[in-house]
């Protein structure tokens, strides 16, 4: 399978299809190639883009260069940005979204971006994220104990009821989520500071010059929705949309034409 390699030689698997200006999918935590809700976007956007989707580090096709650090996560979706000629407009879903927007920020050559339900805990609307739970994770996989790692991201992290992550492990897709465990803490670590419950840091991506599409979903709770407006406003060029009859896990078809009309705007 195609593959770029990124600066500390890890090889980064790849996909591409469709023609037009290019487009990277970043995908939310466990998601990748094979698994996520990005899964279903390429051939809806590929009559009107050449769409690059990609295994983040860890996952499918990808390798995983230790130690871990955020900015090797950077330097991988500039290896993608690379291979697709140097410049791409980007598309993050969920824990995707401050790793867009860092890369933003850091000056790669990204003309605009759409992110959808960044995983902010920006003040009193729900718990705060634990300042400890990306060593609490790590703690956990090292243990082999994938499945009480993926409970308390899911609990502690995403702020689901316990007794519906419960559920979720006499499904399926539980065992794709125990193969990518390990890289669940990653996700933790991009989300820095921002799960707090205390505001967006002003300067943390004060130098994203590309236009910002912020979107939630009509149907999400209200520590998202907070979220995403405050985004919106810390951003030097953004609009806020809310997509009406959506959730976290947003459909395709709904999301789809929303970027498309802005990237092609």
């Amino acid at each position: 399978m195609p593959h770029v390699i990124s600066k500390d030689g890890t090889r980064i698997g790849y996909s591409k299809t469709g023609s037009g200006p290019a487009l990277v999918l970043v995908d939310g935590a466990f998601g990748h190639r094979a698994f996520g809700p990005n899964m279903d976007l390429p051939p809806l956007l590929a009559d009107r883009f050449t769409v690059y989707t990609y295994d983040r580090r860890g996952r499918g096709e990808s390798g995983d260069t230790q130690p871990f650090s955020v900015e090797r996560e950077t330097d991988d979706l500039e290896a993608v940005i690379a291979e697709a000629g140097g410049s791409a407009c980007v598309y993050g879903v969920s824990s995707g979204v401050p790793l867009a927007l860092d890369a933003a920020n850091a000056g790669l050559a990204i003309p605009k971006l759409v992110v959808y339900e960044g995983p902010f805990v920006v003040d009193d609307s729900r718990k705060p994220i634990p300042e400890d739970l990306r060593a609490q994770m790590e703690t956990l996989v090292k243990e082999d104990r994938r499945s009480q790692a993926i409970k308390l991201f899911m609990t502690k992290g995403v702020g689901l009821p316990g007794i519906f992550v419960t559920m979720m492990r006499l499904m399926p897709a539980w065992s794709k989520l125990k193969r990518v465990a390990h890289t669940a803490p990653y996700d933790v670590a991009a989300l820095g500071d921002t799960g707090r419950g205390r505001p967006l840091p002003a300067g943390r991506w004060s130098d994203v010059k590309s236009p910002v599409l912020v979107v939630v979903g009509g149907k999400s709770p209200k520590w998202m929705k907070n979220a995403m407006g405050a985004l919106a406003e810390v951003l030097p060029d953004a609009r806020h949309r809310t997509l009406d009859g959506q959730m976290h896990v947003v459909k395709g078809k709904a999301i789809a034409p929303v970027i498309t009309e802005f990237l092609t705007g």
